[in-house]
């Protein structure tokens, strides 16, 4: 098994972190952003039934 040589600093730990981080955000605000057009009925990608109650 592989195992590094060196430790990994500090500042590119964080580096990593908050890149992992912020992949998290822009996902999130992607799939927020499509609820919302969604629920609006904005959407050009997807169309929902409405349903008749």
């Amino acid at each position: 098994m592989a195992v590094p040589k060196k430790r990994t600093s500090l500042s590119k730990k964080r580096i990593h972190k908050n890149n992992w981080k912020k992949k998290g955000y822009w996902a999130a605000l992607k799939a927020f952003s499509l609820v919302k057009s969604v629920s609006t009925g904005n959407s050009k990608s997807f169309f929902v039934q409405k349903r008749s109650n």
